[in-house]
């Protein structure tokens, strides 16, 4: 006899971002061109970082785990959206299912650990740029990025085995366009109370802790940037600054709402704006705002095609 807590379900239906025709072409469309330009600009990211030697600093093998990271993260979600629409079908079975969260849940802390640990090397870089070689070893980088990959995983892991000894009984329907787990949660007919109580605390600290590591960085690196006499040197530091706090602010402000909330105060069409907001646009725009941006960066990119049109 199998046990209570095994799913009577076998899959889920996704209804997608829009039940209008003409609606769903468009956004078939329009993510199938986010979804290219995400994978097309990381791709070239990490080509670049590859094959030029100046790049191989822990500021660039930072960027090039983070571009990897945004490529996976939004091929979890997005072509299985896009072969549901070409297909017809909005169907996803329940193992999968759990297997899309599974790696929703760890690219995205991937995301989150990666954005705090370029921050702090960034403020060794501009505090402490003297002993910044010194600080910032290769077994240093190595041990950060794995550490993350480590935690990413058991984190992931964690969440996905709570969900996986939940029922669900009736309703298989998901109002959204790939397996969230808060919209999971709302379908299962068990008790959610242990899931939802882990989420606000042991996903919390997850979340928080380098979201708190990123603004001690960048409070600090302010108040290094202010003491420096050239208003040229301040104002580009102040740039970069910028650009990279404009994401992570866009990456955390979507997440906590999402995921930090009382569920009775959740909204499906918030929720899936929210989402599309970290799965699909964060990682699209972190070419241009982390990269092309980046002189160094732009000029080996700007060798590399050249090579490959000459070769030609």
């Amino acid at each position: 006899m199998r046990g209570a807590n095994q799913s009577s379900v076998s899959e889920f239906l996704l209804l997608g971002l829009s039940r209008q025709p003409q609606q769903q072409q468009l956004l078939f469309m329009l993510f199938l061109s986010m979804y290219l330009a995400t994978v097309l600009g990381n791709l070239l990211i990490l080509l670049a970082i590859s094959m030029d030697s100046r790049l191989h600093i822990p500021m660039y093998f930072f960027l090039s785990n983070l571009s990897f990271v945004d490529i996976c993260f939004s091929s979890t979600t997005v072509p299985k959206m896009l072969a549901n629409h070409m297909l017809g079908s909005q169907t996803i079975p329940f193992s999968a299912c759990l297997t899309q969260m599974y790696f929703l849940f760890e690219f995205t802390d991937m995301d989150n650990f990666l954005l705090a640990v370029m921050a702090y090397d960034r403020f060794v870089a501009v505090c402490h740029p003297l002993h910044y070689s010194a600080k910032m070893t290769h077994q240093l980088c190595a041990l950060l990025v794995t550490g993350s990959w480590v935690i990413a995983n058991l984190n992931a892991l964690l969440h996905t085995l709570l969900m996986a000894r939940l029922s669900f009984c009736a309703d298989n329907t998901i109002p959204h366009f790939f397996c969230d787990v808060t919209p999971l949660l709302k379908l299962s007919c068990s008790d959610t109370h242990i899931n939802q109580m882990m989420i606000l605390t042991e996903g919390a600290l997850i979340m928080i802790t380098p979201f708190i590591c990123i603004l001690v960085s960048y409070i600090l690196i302010t108040c290094t940037v202010l003491r420096v006499p050239s208003t040229k040197g301040r104002w580009k530091a102040f740039s970069t600054c910028g650009s990279h706090l404009a994401v992570v602010s866009l990456f955390y402000v979507t997440i906590i709402g999402v995921y930090f909330n009382p569920s009775s105060s959740h909204l499906s069409e918030k929720d899936t704006t929210a989402t599309v907001m970290y799965t699909v646009v964060t990682p699209m725009l972190n070419p241009f705002i982390y990269s092309l941006r980046n002189r160094d960066l732009k000029g080996s990119l700007q060798k590399m095609i050249g090579k490959k049109i000459c070769s030609y």
